[in-house]
């Protein structure tokens, strides 16, 4: 890691998206938070500032991916098919300032108190960082032996998940497994103030999110207690995750499956659902987007047996950024907002994440014209300098 004492950064001319437009102003960083947006901004007097010309790129908040395999994903077919440990600078280079971890289909191998070191380690390294507990199995693997305990004694904890819904690697879970763990995960949350939301991961099922419709049915669990990912792996699903969403329920979409991929043939397009899901009536506050970078993209056979693997990159949620806006024709603001407000709002992390103002969080993206990544500053610290890390993980060259 790269030592950087400078306490305050002036940036001047960006044009800034909040995620809402603000026009070409300047923007004061104080250590880790924004301390003032405005026009001809002074600098503190006789205080070292540095003072970097933006001449009019686009500015946004660093996007916080709520889906993210820290420590690798994966193993369905075999110890070798373990995905690895992300880097740091696979996280920033992707334009990614905040990270929510988990497990996945792996809670034996892998462990909830691993995530939860991983994600101090990033910490430590310079973004801003938060798990799940679980897995995909119910009962799900936690650190105190109660995923309520989990969201109220470790601050690191917002909630539960990636359990697993619909897919045949699951734990094959009941009606009422899934109805206690929300209400674990509910009142956890209330106690501790935290999210308390629970990652839910949908597979190719053909019950898809019935279990979900149910809960809410009942009247006592809000739809907002859960966070489905995975909304656009095939176009049955999507539509019930339309549904979902048009009547307060969140729709999370993954911007690691596409079309063009062996294994996601079946798949929505990511920036194309964000369309159809707007255009549908969904709310534009109830669209989350996540990369499920570091997981693994297995590829079954027609009886269910793993016969490929890929890596989800987290460099797809800008892709799609830009494909929201340029394929899409969806206004920037409302794009933006997808991978940054609306995933704050949905975590509960929007007193800090999200949003560029003042007392915010210093996290911050510069674009190139065609949406390509230029600059990253994570709580105040530049970390990506014209397109290359400036800050790397401890054990990177």
């Amino acid at each position: 890691m790269k030592a950087d004492t400078r306490f305050f950064t002036c940036l001047r001319h960006a044009h800034v998206y909040a995620p809402e437009d603000l026009g070409v102003v300047d923007l004061l960083l104080a250590g880790e938070k924004i301390a003032c947006i405005g026009e001809n901004l002074e600098t503190p007097a006789g205080l070292d500032c540095e003072e970097i010309d933006l001449q009019g790129a686009l500015v946004m908040p660093g996007m916080i991916d709520g889906h993210v395999h820290i420590t690798g994903g994966g193993g369905e077919g075999g110890y070798h098919t373990r995905t690895p440990e992300l880097m740091l600078s696979q996280i920033t280079m992707a334009g990614v300032t905040t990270v929510c971890g988990l497990l996945g289909t792996d809670g034996t191998t892998r462990s909830v108190i691993n995530l939860l070191a991983k994600a101090r380690a990033l910490e430590t390294e310079g973004i801003t960082s938060y798990i799940y507990t679980g897995a995909y199995e119910l009962p799900t693997p936690t650190l105190t032996g109660s995923v309520r305990r989990d969201i109220v004694v470790i601050d690191k904890v917002i909630g539960a998940g990636e359990i697993a819904m619909s897919d045949h690697r699951s734990g094959q879970p009941s009606y009422e497994e899934y109805r206690k763990l929300a209400a674990e995960a509910r009142v956890g949350g209330m106690i501790s103030g935290k999210a308390g939301v629970i990652n839910m991961h949908l597979g190719d099922g053909k019950r898809g999110i019935q279990y979900l419709f149910d809960i809410a049915a009942e009247g006592e669990i809000p739809r907002s207690q859960f966070l489905p990912t995975h909304a656009n792996r095939n176009r049955p699903l999507f539509e019930q995750c339309i549904k979902w969403g048009k009547d307060s329920g969140f729709l999370d979409i993954t911007s690691g499956i596409n079309p063009n991929d062996p294994g996601s043939e079946i798949c929505v397009k990511p920036a194309e659902a964000v369309r159809e899901a707007l255009a549908a009536g969904v709310p534009l506050k109830n669209i989350t987007m996540s990369s499920d970078g570091g997981g693994s993209m297995p590829v079954f056979d027609e009886e269910g047996n793993p016969v490929g693997v890929g890596v989800g990159d987290e460099k797809t949620m800008l892709t799609e950024l830009r494909d929201m806006i340029v394929e899409e024709n969806i206004p920037r603001e409302k794009a933006i907002a997808i991978v940054t407000l609306n995933v704050a709002n949905a975590l509960k992390l929007h007193d800090r994440k999200g949003r560029l103002a003042v007392g915010m969080d210093a996290d911050l993206l510069v674009l190139h014209d065609d949406y390509t990544l230029c600059d990253v500053w994570a709580r105040g610290r530049q970390m990506v300098q014209e397109g290359r890390p400036v800050v790397k993980g401890t054990f990177e060259s």
